[in-house]
């Protein structure tokens, strides 16, 4: 089949009539191969002529026995830049526009990328946005030598093949890739540009980094359909877990990027001798450890987009989603060494196909360790090493619609102690009434140390829903959004985890996993007042009087961070009074007009410093 038969307009017709070659791939595997430029070749350097620097080489793909290893030479292109986008229409949008910063119109620079890419070889590659059942036909058009981009996109998505590709093919959105522009234009940034025009939604990438373009720009299409049509995609994982009494319960976790979303679904991680560290005191180094003799059997359904469209919901009082990915974009930072995490690393070092690694340390020939991070400038292994998961490729994978028991939202939490307090002060894991929960997803913390990013100092917002930084349209549209979407869940109920840190406790994601367990044996019984325990900081709901998993009972130090000699209550008021300011200066934004008349109400009781039982009289909490 033949470009004739998409139903595209007449600008893209020209351009693919009059670009120097077209190809439309067949099969992932043929895609792959592209990849290296040449079947003969086990290093292939992406390079592109610009203006004034000559050939610039922009990564390099190598070939290793267990898929390609894509590097970028440059630090920066190794991690996504949370201001990368950049919206060029004149539809309602509170994101920056292209105009605005650019001082010019978007029109020329459109019709420069177009021109350029009709001096390239190009791959068109068509794609459902969103996936087959409930998602959006799509097309990304790039340049051939950048196949690599094309092949991961192809995994993240689930392209569609020229042999599968309907008559009438008619893309929603388009994603054009000129990677030397943001030398050219840019002044070496990444810069992604969304054009949402009337039937038709245009993502210039004007990068090689993945991240921003073909993840999150894709993520931006579903969240911009989303928001005309009335729905979310949240940003979240979620995990079907069975217990060892065969009893089921579905936990989807949400927060910013390092929240602990990918790891919600990985197994407990354990010592060599099978224990489990739950924490390190980080003024002692004294550690404290436990059992579990049998963990939850894990089912994964989603890894970081959640469609939640209105028809798979009808008839539930649960959240209903299903994966919005074909495949997973996983940072692999905490796989330092080998048995951190045997599940993926057998996948990983022995897949059935060949993968798409970044940022890995690659030997052509070899086979890629993803343990082996590649170095920085500075001699430090790059903190974003990531490879993409195709989910066919992942045991036990649920396909089906899944009901949601608990929506927990996850947050990097830094170490806190009386002489140097912080926000830190999360216990193991709150209780939230459902109202309480939708200020969590406005608020959003994107927290201690994100790795995934270019930049974090402090605590700031990744935005509403914590995908706010991939959306294009209004935050208050959005919040309306999220409380629609808690407000017709009324059966799904609402958890606060840490990670990273509790107190002066170093605890990494064993706060996420040891809830897991206990949430899941609990499965759908209520917690009992008696266990429920009201936190110091209203922000945290309900905190726990005691938590016993697997006939094994927490440490209260764990629970009530307050109760830690390295914090007592002066240094968790302190932290607490950070977290409020944070709250009350991030807030203030959703106070607008448009904002749901009950949302007004919720953010009232907040600044009012109103008790749990207000947040509770205006949306019931089921417990």
């Amino acid at each position: 089949m033949g470009i004739e038969n998409f139903k595209i307009s007449d600008e893209l017709n020209r351009v693919l009539n009059e670009a120097k070659s077209v190809y439309v791939p067949r099969t992932r595997d043929e895609l792959v191969e592209l990849a290296f430029g040449d079947p003969s070749n086990d290093k292939f350097d992406v390079v592109y002529s610009v203006k004034g620097k000559g050939m610039v080489k922009e990564a390099d793909v190598v070939r290793c026995k267990n898929g390609a290893v894509i590097n970028y030479p440059e630090d920066y292109m190794r991690r996504r830049d949370p201001d990368a986008m950049l919206v060029a229409d004149e539809n309602d949008t509170d994101k920056p526009r292209y105009d605005d910063v650019y001082n010019e119109d978007f029109n020329p620079l459109r019709n420069e990328t177009f021109n350029w890419l009709k001096e390239q070889d190009i791959i068109v590659m068509p794609f459902m946005a969103g996936g087959k059942e409930y998602g959006y036909e799509a097309l990304l058009v790039a340049p051939r030598n950048a196949a690599f981009f094309a092949a991961a996109l192809a995994d993240l998505q689930g392209f569609v093949g020229e042999r599968e590709v309907p008559v009438g093919f008619e893309p929603k959105a388009v994603v054009y890739l000129a990677p030397p522009f943001r030398h050219t234009h840019f002044g070496g940034k990444q810069v992604v540009i969304h054009n949402r025009l009337k039937d038709m939604h245009e993502v210039f990438s004007y990068n090689l980094y993945p991240g921003p373009s073909a993840k999150k720009g894709i993520y931006g299409v579903l969240l911009n359909i989303g928001e005309k049509e009335g729905w979310v995609t949240v940003h979240a994982s979620t995990v079907k877990v069975i217990t060892p009494y065969d009893n089921e319960i579905v936990i989807m976790h949400e927060g910013a990027s390092g929240a602990g979303k990918s790891e919600m679904i990985e197994s407990v991680h354990k010592e060599m001798d099978g224990r489990i560290v739950l924490g390190q005191n980080t003024v002692t180094g004294e550690k404290f450890y436990m059992e579990l003799s049998e963990t939850c059997e894990l089912r994964p359904v989603t890894d970081d987009m959640a469609l939640c469209h209105p028809k798979m919901q009808e008839g539930s009082k649960k959240l209903v989603v299903k994966d919005a990915e074909q495949g997973w974009f996983l940072r692999l930072d905490h796989i330092t060494e080998y048995g951190t995490s045997p599940e993926h690393e057998k996948i990983f070092v022995h897949p059935s196909e060949p993968l798409i690694f970044l940022n890995i340390d690659g030997v052509p020939k070899s086979t890629c360790l993803v343990w082996e991070h590649i170095k920085d400038s500075d001699g430090k292994p790059c903190p974003n090493p990531r490879a993409i998961l195709p989910r066919r490729l992942v045991p036990g994978i649920v396909e089906d619609l899944v009901e949601v028991d608990v929506r927990s939202f996850g947050v990097r939490t830094p170490p806190c102690t009386r002489e140097t307090p912080t926000y830190g002060i999360m216990g193991l894991f709150h209780i939230l009434p459902p109202a309480l929960a939708w200020l969590w997803r406005l608020v959003a913390p994107r927290g201690h140390n994100n790795p995934s990013i270019t930049a974090t100092k402090g605590m700031t917002s990744e935005g509403v829903g914590s995908y706010w930084p991939f959306a294009t349209g209004k935050m208050v549209e959005q919040a309306n959004l999220l409380l629609n979407q808690i407000r017709n869940s009324p059966s799904t109920r609402y958890v606060l985890i840490p990670n990273q840190h509790i107190g002066a406790y170093k605890v990494s994601f064993m706060p996420q996993w040891i809830a897991r367990e206990y949430i899941a044996r609990r499965g759908s019984a209520k917690f009992k007042p008696e266990h429920l325990k009201e936190a110091r900081c209203s922000l945290f709901g309900y905190g726990l009087e005691s938590l016993k998993v697997d006939g094994q009972y927490i440490r209260k130090a764990f629970l009530q961070p307050e109760t830690q000699s390295e914090i007592g209550t002066e240094g968790y008021d302190a932290g607490a009074q950070i977290l409020i300011d944070f709250f009350k200066q991030e807030l203030e934004k959703f106070n607008t007009p448009e904002l749901d008349p009950l949302g007004k109400k919720i953010i009232e009781c907040f600044y009012n410093d109103s008790p749990l039982e207000e947040y509770i009289n205006l949306i019931p909490m089921r417990y």
